[in-house]
């Protein structure tokens, strides 16, 4: 598995040839092969991220039946909302929106795609189930530590509770792959670009200044509309300390597993699992 040095390396080459697409292009790397490697690419995060659309689409739509669907997770609200001001509406809208994406993903890594091995995705929900448990008691005891007692993790989901499991169900999915893309690939992604051009040209601190503003912007969105949470400083803390766990688990393993982890954390949260 590659150091984070390496992994902040590697996501700024990523972003340089993305903001210079008339550059020379490098030497393509190897094609990834073994698990580690291929559930980080690209391919493997679409495709990974298509059951989390679906289970999340469907469980809204059957959750509020006679509604339209119109409780659901704020970041996709936001990236429709957009999409709608672009011209887009309705479900024609959003496909091409996925295809557009799964067809960028196909042509970014179409000399080093990776084999699509039906047992990596089997491998990827269980190591994403593992990141989710151990990142819940280690934030949790954490928070804990710095405010005098255990905070359990459905302190953070409190707002959830007056909902049907049915709906809360769907929202932790969504959860899992809307604030991935919004908080993880847009957010953070983007001020570490923006970070690297106008101010610190260190990688590793540009980095760390990104995924921490990102976890404070991630926590505070939490507590503002109909379903936020109250403020208080513990609940806060917990979900900035929860955020930049995330943001790691995204540089080091990719998008997939970021998005699973979430996920299945929120879901084993409203199940009563943690």
């Amino acid at each position: 598995m590659e150091s984070p040095a390496d992994a902040v390396a590697r996501l700024a080459a990523e972003m340089d040839a993305l903001a210079s697409p008339s550059a020379a292009a490098p030497a393509p790397s190897p094609r990834p092969t073994g698990y580690f490697d291929a559930t980080k690419t690209a391919t493997y995060g679409f495709l990974a991220a298509l059951p989390l659309f679906v289970l999340y689409e469907v469980g809204v739509l059957l959750a509020n039946p006679g509604s339209g669907g119109q409780i659901r997770v704020g970041a996709d609200v936001w990236l429709k909302t957009l999409l709608a001001a672009l011209g887009g509406v309705g479900w024609a809208a959003v496909g091409a929106v996925v295809l557009a994406i799964g067809g960028y993903v196909y042509w970014r890594e179409r000399e080093r795609r990776p084999p699509l091995v039906p047992r990596y995705f089997g491998l990827l929900l269980v190591e994403s189930l593992v990141y989710a448990v151990v990142l819940a008691f280690l934030v949790g005891g954490t928070v804990g530590a710095l405010f005098g007692g255990w905070l359990l993790p459905d302190l953070a989901l409190a707002q959830l509770s007056q909902l049907g499991l049915g709906l809360q169900l769907a929202l932790s999915i969504g959860a899992g792959l809307y604030e991935e893309l919004v908080f993880r690939v847009i957010l953070v992604g983007g001020l570490f670009w923006a970070i690297q051009r106008i101010g610190t040209p260190d990688r590793r601190r540009a980095y760390i200044i990104a995924a921490v503003v990102g976890a404070v912007v991630f926590s505070a969105v939490h507590h503002i509309g109909a379903f936020g949470d109250p403020f208080t400083l513990p609940v806060f803390t917990f979900r900035f300390l929860f955020g930049l766990a995330l943001n790691a688990v995204f540089l080091l393993r990719g998008f997939a597993l970021a998005a699973w982890t979430h996920a299945l954390y929120d879901v084993l949260v409203v199940t009563g699992g943690l």
